[in-house]
């Protein structure tokens, strides 16, 4: 059982109760009015004020919502057989076993690395059966948002209700427990790798579903510009871009299942609602404000923001592929033509075996602590800066991005001064910066 203290009984209710009751309640909704106000609002967010102002907010979201509240037959049918595919191919498709990391408790979990003929066999799926058999339309995704987003969310919400209860009282693992606050734990999750019939329910939600949704939906919103408008080529510049980093995320998948997000953050509202609801509508969201602006910004604007942006998503997975090299050398490797240089940290796990870990402190790692999530900001900045500066709703994500890597950077740092103790001063004194270098 799982106990927590604070010092503040106060900030602890606030922390562990309000905090995660506000955004339960409020980011539902987000997701709503985000497609609204993209796709009949032109994507303006004062002419969504003004009809807040007019109905009154309340009652124009429920003019919003009402209709979609529990989805359409027609989205629960996309959903369904959307998720049955990557159930399938997360099997079916050809990949090595991959162990992930040994959990505090002792355990290691196991996957199937397929990532890559996942994303590829997704794509041509989509191709093949819209464009060549003709068996529904490439536009069906945006023609169906609105019901999509509303059938998502109630499935989420179940969803996660599910995962709270099975991790109290049926967990895949002894990676588990609860707090004593239902709030709270329906929030985090009270199960850090929850499996159902031998599929990884956080790898399905986070990377097939997530990760493998966002492809999907951004290829059929290009379509519905190129059916109405013909396909711009401010478009062509943020699709790309995007497809890019999705195709970069599969290749480096098993590096992402030791990430922050799968080896600390248990599978709840915060991390799978997030997947299977928030991905599909914020991280959309500069496409789906592109289909109805088909800004034109000319050969050399387009081939830049493109350059730039693939740039960025290049070195982000460099500064990845570094730490991974590192790690799997067990720090006899080279980094920028030198030997790495790294830091020796030890831990005790919960069954009181010490353990080390190497933190690296050569290449893009040696500049700053985190500084890979400065390339994957300006990547998000460049996929959406083809929308312009006429209004502020497509780089919502962009400085929602900011604020959430900003706050893990926080979280893994504090984690980690607890974990390695001294040997983590150590480190911080090889690299002083948390991710903005001289700056921050």
């Amino acid at each position: 059982m799982m106990k927590t203290r604070s010092k503040n009984p106060l900030l602890s209710f606030s922390r562990r109760t309000l905090g995660p009751l506000f955004l339960i309640c409020f980011c539902p909704p987000i997701a709503m009015i985000m497609w609204y106000t993209c796709t009949h609002l032109d994507g303006s967010l004062k002419q969504f004020l003004q009809v807040c102002l007019e109905r009154g907010f309340f009652s124009t979201l429920y003019t919003i919502w009402q209709p979609y509240f529990f989805g359409t037959k027609a989205a629960w049918q996309i959903i369904a057989a959307f998720a049955a595919v990557q159930l399938f191919f997360m099997k079916a498709m050809p990949g090595k076993p991959f162990h992930g990391p040994l959990t505090p408790k002792g355990n290691t979990p196991v996957y199937k690395a397929n990532g890559v003929p996942s994303f590829i066999g997704t794509i041509a799926l989509f191709f093949l059966s819209s464009y060549v058999l003709k068996l529904f339309s490439p536009t069906i995704v945006y023609d169906n948002f609105g019901g999509i987003l509303g059938a998502l969310n109630i499935f989420s919400l179940f969803f996660c209700l599910m995962l709270y209860f099975k991790g109290r009282f049926a967990p895949s693992s002894t990676d588990c427990g609860i707090t004593g606050n239902p709030i709270f734990d329906y929030y985090w999750g009270t199960e850090l790798y929850p499996r159902i019939l031998g599929w990884d329910l956080k790898m399905f939600t986070n990377c097939r579903f997530g990760m493998m949704g966002w492809s999907v939906i951004i290829l059929s919103f290009a379509a519905k510009q190129s059916a109405v408008y013909g396909l711009s080529d401010s478009m062509l510049v943020a699709l790309l871009l995007q497809l890019i980093y999705i195709f970069k995320f599969f290749y480096w998948e098993t590096g992402y299942l030791r990430s922050l997000d799968i080896m600390h953050d248990r599978a709840g509202f915060y991390i799978c609602w997030g997947c299977l609801v928030w991905v599909p509508s914020v991280y959309t969201s500069p496409i789906l404000y592109l289909v109805n602006h088909p800004n034109h910004l000319g050969a050399v604007l387009a081939s830049s923001i493109l350059a730039l942006g693939a740039l960025c998503i290049l070195i982000n997975y460099q500064a990845d592929r570094q730490r991974q090299k590192m790690r799997a050398t067990n720090g006899n490797c080279t980094i920028w033509g030198k030997q790495a240089r790294y830091t020796v940290a030890t831990y005790i796990t919960d069954e009181g075996i010490e353990k080390k870990n190497l933190l690296l402190v050569s290449g893009w790692w040696g500049i700053s602590r985190h500084f890979h999530y400065i390339p994957e900001i300006l990547g998000a900045f460049f996929w959406t800066v083809p929308a312009l500066f006429t209004h502020f709703v497509p780089y919502f994500y962009v400085i929602f991005l900011t604020a959430l890597l900003f706050d893990r950077a926080l979280r893994d740092d504090k984690r980690c001064a607890k974990k390695y103790g001294n040997d983590w001063d150590r480190y911080c004194k090889n690299v002083p910066y948390k991710i903005i270098p001289f700056v921050y």
